[in-house]
């Protein structure tokens, strides 16, 4: 059984129904969500619509980002993936915001004999896992995209790969949140509130004392960092660098690229993803570095030369921006969804690369589990009681 109950507290014992601690894309998505069915909810951050969303991307990339031993995350992208055109509709309804949502394909391709052959044994994993992608050779992918480089050995096509833009989807949650009767508190949460042996809250860094029937972390690479969490709760998040480039594309050199490109370089991915007004972002590095943001001459410098490897032309457009964020990581590159040890506390964090991809399949498992007190079925191996006790956080 659920240590979670569905009926709803009462407005003498708490508040709020819901507490969402962190306001990017995953904690918006579960407080617009929570809100809709009828649920008091409440988002604490000192800036919601911030985070790891103003770095992301944006590639919905269910296929490419297919990696070894990862065929169960698999399922639960590609069901998100599926709710992403209708989730689009109703939040572009509900906010009045264009997303940047292009359903452009995703293009791989590899450089040189060694990442062709690597390009092939994916290529392979994907039809095992009975996924659409289609093998091309370099000529046939410089076909499709002009601007790749002369020596590129061959590629692979998936059509059912898309992109979003991620300032856009937390600008819209955040109107949608707004619009549903969430309550904002503009604060960070400093410590986790614990009453009979049930999570009760938070106090916030101005002493405010916040009370819930229900507290979900959505936090992402910080939601560790919260005190008052007992030992028995495993959140195994951590920090994982990201540094990005945005450049412009004028107008003289459009159409630049039709739909993402990415390859390995080095040992390095590396992809470029151009949105319709003109923005191309290039990313991205990965860096166990903890809680550092700093943008680096070194990831600035690596990112344009495997670009330029990739698409020589790029180094023709302006650079209009620098950035780094944080992805949150878990032990096994999978998110961390529903009821703890802990009765009353609720995870819904350590999305890694997929955050933004997951961001529709997350709302609606939180909704679900929040009104029911359990999961969905494509949710439940994600428990963040698959850790057991909480772990050592490196920083």
């Amino acid at each position: 059984m659920s240590q979670l109950s569905s009926k709803v507290p009462s407005t003498a014992t708490a508040p709020h129904d819901v507490l969402v601690v962190g306001g990017g894309i995953i904690g918006l998505v579960t407080a617009w969500r929570s809100a809709q069915q009828g649920l008091r909810t409440a988002v604490v951050d000192p800036a919601p619509g911030r985070g790891a969303a103003q770095v992301a991307a944006g590639m919905l990339a269910a296929v490419t980002e297919l990696h070894y031993g990862e065929e169960t995350l698999l399922a639960l992208n590609l069901a998100s993936a599926d709710r992403y055109p209708s989730f689009a509709e109703e939040l572009t309804e509900a906010s009045g915001e264009d997303l940047g949502y292009r359903s452009c394909g995703t293009l791989s391709v590899a450089l040189d004999a060694d990442d062709r052959a690597h390009l092939r044994e994916v290529h392979a994993l994907q039809q095992r896992a009975g996924l659409a992608s289609e093998w091309l050779s370099g000529r046939e992918c410089r076909r499709l995209e002009p601007m790749l480089a002369p020596g590129v050995r061959g590629g692979l096509r998936a059509d059912d790969d898309h992109q979003i833009d991620p300032r856009r989807l937390a600008k819209a949650l955040l109107i949608a949140c707004e619009r549903a009767g969430v309550t904002f508190h503009r604060e960070w949460a400093a410590r986790l509130s614990v009453i009979r042996d049930r999570a009760a809250g938070v106090a916030l860094t101005d002493g405010t004392e916040l009370t819930a029937g229900r507290t979900v972390l959505a936090g992402g690479s910080h939601t560790a960092l919260l005190t008052g969490l007992p030992e028995e709760v495993a959140v195994p998040v951590r920090p994982v660098k990201g540094q990005v480039l945005r450049l412009r594309i004028p107008d003289a050199y459009a159409p630049f690229l039709q739909r993402t490109v990415r390859a390995v370089v080095r040992g390095s991915d590396v992809y470029l993803v151009p949105r319709e007004n003109g923005e191309l972002v290039v990313g991205a590095t990965s860096e166990e570095q903890g809680y550092d943001t700093t943008v680096t001459a070194g990831g600035v410098y690596e990112l344009l030369r495997d670009a330029h490897e990739l698409i020589p032309g790029i180094t023709e457009l302006p650079l209009v921006e620098t950035i780094a964020g944080l992805r949150p990581g878990s032990p096994d590159n999978a998110p961390l969804l529903g009821p703890t040890a802990l009765p009353d506390l609720l995870l819904a964090t350590g999305h890694h690369r997929n955050g933004v991809l997951l961001t529709p399949v997350t709302g609606d498992a939180m909704a679900q589990v929040l009104t029911t007190g359990e999961l969905p079925e494509a949710a439940r191996p994600f428990t963040p009681k698959r850790f057991g006790a909480r772990q050592e956080q490196t920083v």
